[in-house]
């Protein structure tokens, strides 16, 4: 693999992870669901223990999107992704970055939760792209009101 072709690919895997964030930031369903793939898997379980509940490992896209968007609709969030390190394998990838997660409630930002976390995620490209197949998300340290997020 040429040197051109693989910073395409590695760019082409960090970009799923721009979607999923870019599509909770912009209210926009379609394209936080493109990160996707049908059959991912989210992993919440450590943040959320830390805010104080208790959530499964989230299965499939459906149940994904189905979770995650109501939920963030009613917040102004905003997903700053950092430090991304890929690693490809044929037609596999791997993801590390961080992610700094700002969640105000809509009309009331006189309350935040602010998150740090590591995203491990596994990715696999498929017809329409490179699509998350699983990812963890590990809180390194929070600020603010946890019932911003579960109310």
């Amino acid at each position: 693999m040429s040197a051109e072709t693989n910073l395409a690919e590695r760019v082409d895997v960090i970009d799923a992870l721009y979607r999923f964030a870019a599509g909770q930031d912009l209210a926009d369903e379609a394209l936080f669901a493109s990160a996707f793939a049908e059959d991912a898997e989210l992993d919440f379980v450590q943040p959320a223990a830390r805010l104080g509940v208790e959530v499964p490992v989230f299965k499939g896209k459906r149940q994904i999107v189905e979770t995650i968007v109501p939920n963030v609709a009613r917040l102004d969030t905003t997903h700053t992704v950092t430090n991304p390190r890929v690693r490809l394998e044929s037609g596999t990838a791997e993801l590390f970055a961080l992610v700094e997660a700002q969640h105000l409630p809509k009309g009331d930002h006189s309350r935040h939760l602010l998150l740090k976390n590591i995203y491990e995620t596994k990715l696999r490209r498929e017809a329409a792209g490179w699509r998350i197949t699983h990812m963890r998300i590990r809180n390194v340290w929070m600020s603010g009101d946890s019932r911003v997020l579960f109310p």
